[in-house]
């Protein structure tokens, strides 16, 4: 049985039905549907069960048997709210939660497979996974780079694979219930069927109008490295997970009203309050990735709107 943590939201859906359709394994859910609406992403998968996380964590704690089952662990439950300044909380769910789920993987040779972000760049303009990169703008980005932290300090044995996903800008199916923090595919399609426009920002940060870069990754994408790590269990660290080719948000644009065959693009004001939070650029440095053996191939803006409006429209 493999467990997937934050398995009724955006990725970890995503995750357990390629886990469930493509490979027909026994998935677990792990999540917090104090968020009702989740159900959504979750509601079509064949999983073994759903358990809330305050209980998972009490049931690893109490239940030494449980373990007999369990083939991995996917992390991916987590506060990812950029816009979240409660660090007590952050810390709590994000940082400590975490560890309480490693420690019980290390004990055991359980694989665990955990979500970073690609938030703990900030706004360095370099992607490679070293310190000298990573200066987090909000204090989510800081609790994803104390877990990579803690992870790095570790003393792996060989049966004992911990490996960190360091996600980029990840759109795709099933991430409605995010709201804000929906990727601006989510967003800019909504715009495009509501109003026959797309709103971007004007320039900032030394980029033109709408030519502020992003490192876009479809959601897939994402979900198969995850299995390829799970197939190669002698590789652990903490690795990018992005296209490596940065997109504009004009791409992005532009790939929407391609797919709708109509719509145009508005540019408004950028907005004060975010010039001192915002990623005008980002682009995953993949050296180490690759280095690991991965080579899966990532589709570009184009081809994963294509798929992604394909999949919305049933």
């Amino acid at each position: 049985m493999h467990i997937v943590t934050g398995g009724a939201g955006f990725i970890g859906s995503n995750l357990a039905r390629m886990l469930t359709d493509r490979n027909g394994d026994d998935v677990m859910i792990v999540d917090d549907l104090s968020d009702g609406y989740k159900f959504r992403n979750i509601a079509d998968l064949d999983i073994v069960d759903y358990i809330d996380k305050d209980e998972f964590l009490a049931l690893l704690k109490s239940d030494a048997s449980f373990s007999r089952n369990v083939q991995s662990i996917f992390h991916l439950g987590a506060c990812s709210a950029t816009t979240e300044w409660d660090g007590r909380y952050m810390m709590r769910n994000n940082f400590a939660y975490s560890k309480d789920v490693l420690h019980y993987c290390l004990r055991r040779d359980i694989p665990f497979v955990y979500a970073s972000s690609a938030a703990v760049y900030g706004a360095s303009g370099q992607f490679a996974e070293t310190a000298e990169n990573e200066l987090p703008l909000n204090v989510y980005g800081y609790s994803k780079l104390l877990f990579d932290q803690y992870v790095r300090r570790l003393d792996l044995t060989a049966e004992q694979q911990v490996v960190g996903l360091r996600y980029f800008n990840v759109y795709g199916p099933r991430e409605q219930h995010k709201g804000s923090m929906a990727s601006v595919a989510f967003h800019f399609n909504n715009q495009l069927q509501e109003d026959g426009e797309v709103r971007l920002f004007e320039g900032s940060g030394g980029f033109d109008d709408g030519q502020q870069s992003r490192d876009f990754v479809y959601v897939d994408d994402v979900c198969a490295v995850n299995l390829w790590f799970l197939r190669h269990p002698a590789v652990s660290g903490v690795f990018n997970v992005g296209t490596g080719k940065p997109q504009t948000f004009n791409d992005v644009a532009n790939a929407l009203i391609d797919r709708h065959g109509s719509g145009e693009i508005r540019y408004i004001p950028f907005p004060e309050g975010l010039k001192d939070a915002y990623q005008s650029y980002t682009c995953a440095d993949l050296a180490n990735l690759r280095a690991s053996g991965c080579d899966l191939e990532f589709r570009d803006v184009h081809s994963g709107v294509k798929t992604y409006l394909d999949v919305l429209s049933g």
